[in-house]
């Protein structure tokens, strides 16, 4: 993979898909094991996850279910501090095991607000999944117990991130030049 432009922006190649694919295949082992035989839902968190979701769910061999939710804190390439409201949790999550699925964990507002919301719906436990966390950009005390890659606190897309709509179908992971 080359240097691709989306909109006003460079980015190169950081993190090659195979290494994604690994990391993904690490992670569903880990879940595998700390969920088998609880039936666990998953809540995959729009647009993003659903790319890491998909490729999750696949090497998953569990009994388990998957739902989908909607929030937004990003404008550009920073996030904007705040998160609009959870749309589309539909699902009965009392007295379940879920794991939230994140693309990517950076200031961790998104996961706090995710977090408050599901508490008032008392699941058995709750546990955060992402596909990238950036240690160094967050801000909050929550445990992300299940990383796939952790990054340096750059602005990346690919494998389901995007800048602006764009970029969320390139393959691996492509950091901004700067």
């Amino acid at each position: 993979m080359s240097r691709v432009k989306l909109h006003d922006l460079e980015f190169e190649p950081f993190i090659p898909e195979a290494e994604v694919n690994a990391a993904v295949d690490r992670l569903a082992g880990e879940l595998r094991v700390k969920y088998d035989g609880k039936r666990p839902l998953f809540i995959g968190v729009l647009n993003g996850a659903f790319f890491f979701a998909a490729e999750l769910m696949k090497r998953l061999d569990i009994e388990c279910e998957i739902t989908f939710v909607k929030v937004a804190s990003y404008l550009g390439t920073s996030s904007t501090g705040r998160v609009t409201d959870l749309i589309g949790l539909n699902e009965r999550i009392e007295g379940r095991h879920v794991v939230v699925l994140e693309d990517i964990v950076d200031t961790g507002n998104t996961v706090k607000h995710i977090l408050d919301a599901l508490a008032d719906h008392h699941p058995a436990s709750v546990s955060i999944a992402t596909l990238l966390f950036k240690p160094d950009a967050y801000k909050q005390d929550i445990p992300i117990e299940h990383v796939a890659v952790r990054i340096p606190n750059a602005f990346v897309v690919g494998s389901g991130l995007d800048h602006d709509g764009l970029g969320r179908n390139l393959p691996g992971i492509l950091r901004i030049i700067q």
